[in-house]
C-alpha cells in the first residue's frame, strides 16, 4: 500500500529514539509516560498514541526482546492480545508458513509494512483443511518469519481499517516495522530448552550501525537460528500393536522407541538479514534503501502408515469401550506383477495372476513408514526511493519495491504406490513463487485556512504487479501410475492345465506420492495481476483539541475491476485528561493470483483409509463440476469508537470498541462430495481431471462463500511508578473479540467451519506485564490469560441440522513468563528467563464419537493427546533460556 509520506519522513528519528537505552530512574521521576510518535493511520507528524484518532499499539525493541522466539509471529502473539497464530504441528505446508489473525480476521486482511512500505505476501496460500488454519483458510498473507527481531526499533500495530489510506488488505489493521538506524554494535546469543528436555533452541543475532559522515547511515542486522523439534504425543495404537505382534521388526518402526509420528514443533533452521541505509542528497532530501533476505528449512513429520490391520479397543465417549478399526495403509495392498500368459484365452491380455509375484510398501518399509515433509522458504524484499521537503512545506516520497518469496516442497521416506516396484521414495513437488513490484508517489502539503492547525493535504498514486507461479514436480509426485486402476486377477484351475478362472479384482492404488501431491504440468504456470491506485487524505484541527481526518482511494485491477473506499476519523479532547475518538470507513481485499490459481493435492485419512484431497481454483473443471464461481473482492464496513484517559501524568488508559462487517470473504469450501463417501468412478469418468484425486477422494475449491461480523473491545492501560531505588512500568492489555458468520452457503461452508471462525481463537485474551529496573538489574514478569476456545473441524461432530454433537470446549488457562537481567561494565548483559514457567498445557483431548481415545496408548488413533494446533499458546509447555548481550 501507499505509505504515508509524513510518516516515512519522520520515522527514522522516532525509531532511533525508541531503541535508545532508558533514562536513569531519577531522570524520569516527574516525566509523563512515553508517547512515541505514531506513523501509521495518520499523515501528520505530531501524533502520539494518545492523540491518534485510531487505536495504535506501540511495541518497543525492549518489549520484543522479552520473548525468546526465532519467529516474530510467536513474539507478537505473546504481547498483543488481539493477535493470534496457532503452533501448527502436522498441517502440510502450513507448518512452514503460518498465517496469523488480527481481531479474528484472516492474515491477508492485515497489511504488513517495513518503514512504511508494503511487505510482500508469502508464496503459500493456506489450503490445509484442519483447525490449524481455521481463521486464515484460503488466505495468502505475509510471512513475518523472515524479519529479524534485532533489526526492529519499533513495531506499530494499527487496530483499525485502513484500506483507504494504504490499499487492499488493511481491513483488520496494519503492522508497521520500523528498522533501527542508531549507530553502534550489538551481539546476542541465546540458548534454551523445554521442561521436557527437548526442543533445544539456539540463536545468534547481531546488529551494526554506522554513520556515513554527517549525511547518512547504514545498518545491517542478522539472525541465525536452529530450533530442534518437540514431541507432545504418544505412539499410534496401530504402531504399538505392530511392535507387540512383530518384536523382531519393532526397531524398524519410525522413530522407535518414540512415537511413530511426531506431534509438536518441527525442527527448523535458517537465517535472515535486513540492510537499511540513507544518504542526504541536500539538506532537506534523502535517498534511502532497505532490503530483507531470509532462508528457512523445516522438516515436518507426517502420519504413520501402518502395515497391518487390527480392531483395537478405544473409549468412544462416556466410558464406552469398543473395537475401532485400524486399517493398514493402502500402500500395503499388493499389486500383482505376473501378467497372464501371452495368447491364453482363459487368462486374457491385461490380466494378472493372483498367485504370482506381488509388490507393496512392505518391500520397502516392513514396519510401516512415516513420510518426512520438507519446506524451504526463501524471501527477498527491497525498496528504495528519494524523499524530501521544500521550503514551502511540500514533501514528497518517490519509491519502488521489488520482492520474491518462494516455497520449495519435497518429501522423503514415502512411496508413490500406484507405480508399484518402480516407485521413488523421495519426491520433489515443485516450487511456489510470489513476486511483487510496487511503485509509489506520495505528496503532502500544509495549507493554512485559519483553523487551529494547518490543513494537511496528502495525495499520491501507486502501481502494483503481483505474479504467482508454480513449477511441476516429479512425475511420480502427482501422477497415477500403471497400478492406479484395479487389476483383473486370474488363478489357474489345475496346476499345469493352462486353464484359468477369474479371481476378482485387486484394489487400485492411490495416485501421487503418499502424503502430498506434486504440481502437475497442467496445473503449473504463471499468472499476474496489475493494479493502479490514487488517493487523497485531509487532516486538520478544526478547533483546539478537535482533530478530523478524511481519506479516499480509488483502486483498479485489470482482472476484477475497480474499488472506491473511504475513511473518516476524529478525536476530541473533552478535558485535559479525557479524549473521545472514532473512525468509520470501508475497505476491500482483492483476490490474489495465488488464490485464483492455486492447485494442491494432499493425503488425508477418512475412517482410517488413505484418500487424496484436491484443492482447486475456481476456473478448474473440477471446481466447476461442484459449483464453483469466479472470485470477487472482499468488501468491508468498519466503525469504532473509544476513549483516551490520562487522569494522572504517569497513567494512560485507552478503551476502544470496533465493529467490522466483511462481505464475500474468500474461503475454501467443505470437501465434496459432501456425503463423506468420496468420489465415485462415475464422477471421475465424467470429469477426467478427477483421476489424480481417485476413487474415495474429495475436492475443495476457493469461494466467496460467507459474510462475517466481528465486534470487540480493546483495553490498554499503562502506569509508571518509582519504587524504592528503581522504576516500574505496568501494562495491562485486554481484548474481547467475537466473530459471527452472518451469511454462509450451506452447500459450501460446513457447520464445523463456521464454529471455528467464531470460536477457534479465544473470545477473551489479556496480558499483564511488569517491568522493574533498579541499578544494573532488570526484571520482567508477564501474566497471560487465554479464554476458552473450540476446534470444531478436528474435534466436534455436527449433525445435518447444524447442532453440535460431542463438542469439546478447551478451557481457559493462565501462563506466566519471567526473566531477570544483569548489566555489568555498561556493555554486557546476562539474562535468565522462562516462558510458561509453570508448564501449562491445553486441555487433553476427550473421547467422543469423532475422536476415540485408545486404551493402549491414551491418545487418539494418530497419537494426539493435545489439540493439534496447539491452541492459543501452544502445547510445548514451559521453556527456559539464557541470553548474553554485548552492546556498544
Amino acid at each position: 500500500g501507499t505509505a504515508a509520506l509524513a510518516a516515512v519522513a519522520t520515522m527514522q528519528p522516532a525509531f532511533a529514539q525508541a531503541s535508545a537505552p532508558p533514562p536513569a530512574a531519577d531522570a524520569v521521576a516527574d516525566q509523563t509516560p512515553d508517547q512515541p510518535i505514531v506513523v501509521i493511520g495518520t499523515r501528520r507528524t505530531d501524533r502520539s498514541v494518545t492523540s491518534s484518532a485510531s487505536p495504535v499499539d506501540v511495541i518497543s525493541a525492549a518489549d520484543l526482546k522479552t520473548q525468546p522466539a526465532a519467529n516474530l509471529l510467536d513474539v507478537i502473539k505473546n504481547i498483543v492480545p488481539s493477535f493470534f497464530v496457532p503452533q501448527n504441528s502436522i498441517s502440510d505446508a502450513s507448518s512452514f508458513v503460518r498465517s496469523p489473525s488480527l481481531r479474528g480476521l484472516p492474515g491477508d486482511e492485515v497489511l504488513v509494512m517495513i518503514n512504511g512500505k508494503r511487505y510482500n505476501r508469502s508464496a503459500l496460500v493456506q489450503v490445509y483443511s484442519g483447525g490449524d488454519t481455521g481463521l486464515s483458510y484460503g488466505a495468502q498473507s505475509s510471512d513475518l518469519g523472515g524479519i529479524p527481531a534485532i533489526a526492529i526499533g519499533n513495531l506499530q500495530i494499527l487496530r483499525d481499517g485502513a484500506t483507504a489510506q494504504y490499499g487492499s488488505d488493511a481491513i483488520a489493521g496494519v503492522l508497521n516495522f520500523g528498522v533501527r538506524t542508531d549507530a553502534g554494535f550489538e551481539l546476542q546469543s541465546r540458548f534454551g530448552e523445554y521442561d521436557q528436555k527437548d526442543g533445544d533452541q539456539r540463536q545468534v543475532s547481531a546488529y551494526a550501525g554506522f554513520k556515513v559522515g554527517e549525511r547518512g547511515y547504514i545498518t545491517l542486522s542478522g539472525e541465525y537460528d536452529n530450533d530442534q523439534g518437540t514431541s507432545r504425543g504418544v505412539t499410534r495404537a496401530s504402531a504399538l500393536n505392530f511392535e507387540k505382534l512383530n518384536p523382531g521388526l519393532a526397531s524398524q518402526v519410525p522413530n522407535y522407541p518414540g512415537p511413530a509420528q511426531i506431534w509438536g514443533s518441527s525442527p527448523t533452521h535458517g537465517y535472515k538479514f535486513i540492510l537499511n541505509a540513507g544518504l542526504d542528497v541536500t539538506e532537506n532530501s534523502q535517498v534511502y534503501f532497505v532490503g530483507n533476505y531470509a532462508y528457512s528449512k523445516t522438516n515436518e513429520s507426517f502420519n504413520y502408515r501402518p502395515p497391518i490391520s487390527a480392531n483395537l479397543p478405544a473409549d468412544i465417549g462416556g466410558g464406552v469401550i469398543a473395537l475401532q478399526p485400524n486399517n493398514r495403509n493402502g500402500s500395503y495392498n499388493p499389486v500383482y506383477l505376473t501378467p497372464c500368459p501371452t495368447g491364453n484365452v482363459t487368462c486374457p491380455a491385461g490380466g494378472f495372476l493372483s498367485n504370482g509375484t506381488t509388490f507393496s510398501a512392505a518391500n520397502l518399509y516392513p514396519a510401516g513408514f512415516t513420510p518426512r515433509f520438507v519446506g524451504v522458504v526463501k524471501q527477498a524484499w527491497g525498496t528504495g526511493g528519494y524523499k524530501g521537503k521544500l521550503d514551502g512545506g511540500l514533501t514528497w516520497d518517490l519509491s519502488g519495491s521489488y520482492s520474491k518469496n518462494s516455497l520449495g516442497l519435497s518429501m522423503y521416506d514415502s512411496i508413490s504406490p500406484s507405480f508399484g516396484p518402480g516407485t521413488q521414495t523421495s519426491f520433489q513437488f515443485g516450487k511456489l513463487t510470489q513476486k511483487e513490484l510496487n511503485f509509489n508517489a506520495d505528496f503532502s502539503y500544509p495549507i493554512d485556512l485559519g483553523l487551529a492547525s494547518p490543513l494537511t493535504v496528502s495525495a499520491g498514486g501507486e502501481y502494483r504487479k503481483e505474479t504467482y507461479s508454480s513449477t511441476a514436480g516429479d512425475l511420480q509426485s502427482y501422477a497415477a501410475g500403471p497400478y492406479a486402476s484395479p487389476q483383473a486377477l486370474y488363478v489357474e484351475t489345475v496346476p499345469g492345465s493352462g486353464i484359468y478362472t477369474a479371481n476378482g479384482f485387486s484394489s487400485g492404488q492411490s495416485p501421487a506420492a503418499s502424503g502430498y501431491g506434486g504440481t502437475s504440468p497442467q496445473a503449473a504456470g504463471k499468472w499476474d495481476q496489475k493494479s493502479w491506485a490514487a488517493y487523497f487524505d485531509l487532516e486538520t484541527d478544526i478547533l483546539e483539541g478537535w482533530s478530523v481526518g478524511v481519506a479516499g482511494r480509488h483502486e483498479h485491477y485489470n482482472q476484477i475491476g475497480s474499488a472506491n473506499v473511504g475513511k473518516v476519523s476524529t478525536i476530541y479532547k473533552v478535558t485535559p485528561w479525557l479524549s473521545i475518538r472514532g473512525t468509520a470507513g470501508t475497505g476491500f481485499h482483492a483476490p490474489t493470483p495465488g488464490q485464483s490459481h492455486t492447485s494442491i493435492l494432499t493425503t488425508n485419512f477418512i475412517g482410517g483409509n488413505q484418500v487424496q484431497t484436491g484443492t482447486y481454483p475456481v476456473d478448474n473443471p473440477v471446481s466447476q463440476f461442484f459449483g464453483a464461481k469466479p472470485l470477487t473482492p472482499e468488501k468491508s464496513k468498519n466503525w469504532g469508537a473509544g476513549v483516551v484517559l490520562q487522569p494522572i501524568s504517569r497513567l494512560s488508559v485507552t478503551v476502544d470498541y470496533y465493529n467490522i462487517k466483511v462481505k464475500n470473504r474468500i474461503f475454501i469450501s467443505q470437501p465434496f462430495p459432501s456425503d463423506g463417501n468420496g468420489l465415485t468412478a462415475a464422477q471421475i469418468a465424467a470429469v477426467p481431471a478427477l483421476a489424480s484425486v481417485g476413487v474415495g477422494g474429495n475436492v475443495s475449491f476457493f469461494t466467496n462463500g460467507l459474510d462475517t461480523l466481528t465486534r470487540g473491545v480493546d483495553v490498554v492501560a499503562s502506569y509508571r511508578a518509582n519504587i524504592g531505588e528503581g522504576t516500574a512500568n505496568f501494562t495491562l492489555a485486554y481484548n474481547y473479540n467475537k466473530s459471527t458468520v452472518s451469511r454462509a452457503d450451506a452447500n459450501i461452508i460446513s457447520p464445523e467451519q463456521i464454529l471455528d471462525i467464531e470460536h477457534l481463537a479465544p473470545n477473551h485474551r489479556a496480558t499483564f506485564n511488569t517491568n522493574y529496573v533498579v541499578g544494573p538489574f532488570a526484571l520482567n514478569f508477564r501474566e497471560n490469560y487465554y479464554g476458552s476456545w473450540v476446534n470444531a473441524v478436528d474435534y466436534t461432530a455436527v449433525v445435518t441440522n447444524g447442532v453440535a454433537v460431542a463438542r469439546q470446549t478447551f478451557g481457559s488457562k493462565f501462563t506466566s513468563d519471567f526473566d531477570v537481567s544483569y548489566t555489568f561494565h555498561d556493555h554486557y548483559t546476562l539474562t535468565l528467563g522462562g516462558t510458561n514457567v509453570f508448564d501449562t498445557y491445553p486441555d487433553r483431548l476427550k473421547a467422543n464419537v469423532k475422536i476415540p481415545i485408545y486404551t493402549s496408548t491414551g491418545g487418539t488413533n494418530d497419537g494426539q493427546i493435545y489439540p493439534r494446533n496447539g491452541g492459543p499458546f501452544g502445547m510445548n509447555g514451559g521453556f527456559w533460556y539464557g541470553r548474553v548481550t554485548i552492546k556498544y
